[in-house]
């Protein structure tokens, strides 16, 4: 236990820099949200911005754009900007694929000289996740409240804590699946950077099927396979419940992914 502990202690030390950076640009994302949303607030433009929307556009977002091109939505808007979510899932990606990338340095084999079981090379990636995770979460809640108790005050109705937090939960099943799915991938690779392309890669094709299924109806028949499809942040803005389905299918994915990658790092060759 001793030696998982001063593993995931060394872990975190090489990733500390850039998650204490990625936090505080976040944080830093959400007041200027909140600065953009008040200045639209106070002139009172969000219906002329509503109407200078293109008609294809409006479809595309379907009902929630009205619920969007509000205070509440821009607000809530770094917890599903595609920048926002990308970049996490990028991190996600990074986290999970680090044990492909000691094997390919020749770190693997200092660290499995000492007592340690070649589990907890899993666990460490998964606790990283979760705890880096959490981290980047608490700052950008952190950076919400702090924007609106600076400038938002008395200037329209703030997003419920129990809305953001359902925002934090989604998304973060979402980091969950994708993190899953890299280090399952990452378990069998010797190579990071073919871990990382491969899984980036699926995260771009069931992204743009998501992306197509919602214009085009025939590629509804295939939506099902995309993790995106579970993704519902827009529904919660419209004032609906998220379908417990989704979060159980994105959890689910992530745990077959972390099964999977204990199953394929005990029995690979180091």
């Amino acid at each position: 236990m001793k030696g998982a502990l001063i593993l995931l202690a060394h872990s975190f030390k090489r990733l500390r820099t850039l998650v204490l950076i990625m936090g505080t640009v976040l944080a830093v994302f959400q007041i200027f949200l909140i600065l953009i949303a008040r200045s639209i607030e106070r002139s009172n433009t969000f219906d002329q911005m509503s109407a200078l929307i293109p008609p294809f556009v409006r479809q595309l977002m379907g009902p929630s754009f009205t619920s969007f091109m509000s205070f509440r939505g821009i607000v809530s808007l770094g917890y599903f900007h595609l920048a926002v979510m990308g970049s996490l899932i990028a991190l996600a990606i990074a986290i999970a694929t680090m044990p492909a990338s000691e094997i390919e340095m020749g770190y693997m084999d200092l660290m499995l000289v000492r007592p340690i079981a070649r589990h907890w090379v899993i666990t460490r990636s998964i606790a990283m996740l979760l705890i880096c995770e959490l981290f980047l979460f608490a700052m950008m809640m952190m950076g919400t409240w702090i924007g609106l108790n600076l400038l938002a005050q008395k200037i329209a109705a703030w997003p419920q804590p129990d809305f953001i937090l359902l925002l934090v939960l989604n998304l973060g099943l979402l980091l969950i699946c994708w993190g899953g799915v890299a280090l399952a991938i990452g378990a069998r690779s010797r190579r990071r950077g073919m871990a990382g392309s491969i899984t980036g890669l699926l995260a771009l094709v069931t992204f743009l099927l998501d992306y197509v299924a919602r214009a085009w109806q025939p590629a509804e028949a295939v939506a099902w396979l995309s993790p995106f499809k579970y993704f519902n942040p827009l529904e919660l803005l419209m004032g609906r419940d998220i379908p417990p389905h989704n979060l159980w299918v994105l959890a689910g994915i992530g745990l077959a992914g972390f099964i999977l990658a204990y199953i394929f790092f005990s029995r690979r060759d180091i």
